[in-house]
């Protein structure tokens, strides 16, 4: 492996790290982690052009296309409701660091499995967290869950009838029988998530410990000013707003998602190192 791609790794690295720390302890990514991570990938790129690599730019090309690639994906996920704000960035900052060839298809497919490996592991780390979450708010996420059951009669029944006509067309062709059973448990994996954000993803919090991003669960009035709870999350002049105030304000918090980039990188970076890129190839 050449020396730019390692130092590259090496910073992707150690940003991700730091990402998984501040998020674990804060549930929050700051944007100067984010941004910092992008100028100082892209200024390597531009110095290592400039003194090594006789003035020629291709190294720094691919960086901002990965940037510019990866820039598009964040922000539908962002705008997709499904990431937060921190994520979206630090997904987009990752974008200088991932394509480490000189070769734009080569990046493409580093782009494509960082993505493939990012959704996967998100997947069930999200599974595994809510599982942990229900677990240790039994009580809460029962009484919860039982709520969100009887106010969702209607389409568990729905799905049940549904099921059972796939289960009699699964007679004639048999993938009928797994659509039958994906429309059976969609019902409740849906409550069960609701159940777990609404009894283990909402906190109280003191209006002096809030940070920019952070998402109201509800809207709040005070002094006649309403302050809309969305997914946005606070602006930096509400916070200061609300900080003048002595209202305990409900905050709904989200998994933090940074141990996923973290995984997904390392794996990624296995991938490109031992050039086993038929995994993903069937």
């Amino acid at each position: 492996m050449v020396i730019e791609n390692l130092f590259l790794i090496l910073i992707g690295l150690v940003w991700v790290i730091f990402a998984v720390v501040q998020d674990m302890k804060k549930r929050e990514i700051a944007n100067w982690l984010n941004f910092s991570l992008v100028i100082f990938a892209l200024i390597f790129r531009f110095l290592y052009c400039l003194y090594e690599n006789n003035g020629e730019y291709n190294f720094l090309y691919q960086g901002l296309i990965g940037f510019g690639i990866f820039f598009v994906i964040g922000n539908l996920l962002y705008y997709g409701k499904v990431f937060a704000g921190g994520d979206a960035k630090l997904m987009i900052a990752l974008g200088a660091v991932i394509p480490l060839s000189q070769n734009f298809i080569i990046n493409l497919e580093l782009a494509f499995i960082f993505i493939m490996l990012f959704l996967v592991i998100g997947a069930f780390y999200g599974i595994c967290f809510s599982l942990y979450l229900g677990i240790k708010n039994k009580r809460a996420f029962t009484k919860e869950f039982s709520k969100q059951f009887r106010n969702k009669k209607r389409i568990i029944y729905l799905s049940l009838v549904l099921a059972i006509i796939l289960i009699l067309l699964s007679f004639f062709e048999k993938i009928f029988l797994f659509a039958a059973l994906l429309i059976f448990i969609s019902p409740y994996l849906y409550i069960a998530a609701k159940a777990i954000d609404e009894s283990c993803m909402i906190k109280k919090v003191n209006p002096k410990n809030l940070t920019e991003g952070d998402w109201l669960y509800k809207d709040v009035t005070i002094s006649g000013k309403v302050i809309k709870a969305r997914w946005e999350g606070l602006s930096e002049e509400e916070v200061k707003f609300l900080k003048k105030t002595k209202n305990v304000l409900l905050i709904r918090q989200g998994i933090p998602f940074s141990p996923v980039f973290l995984i997904s990188y390392l794996l990624l970076i296995y991938i490109f190192m031992t050039q086993k890129w038929n995994i993903f190839y069937f």
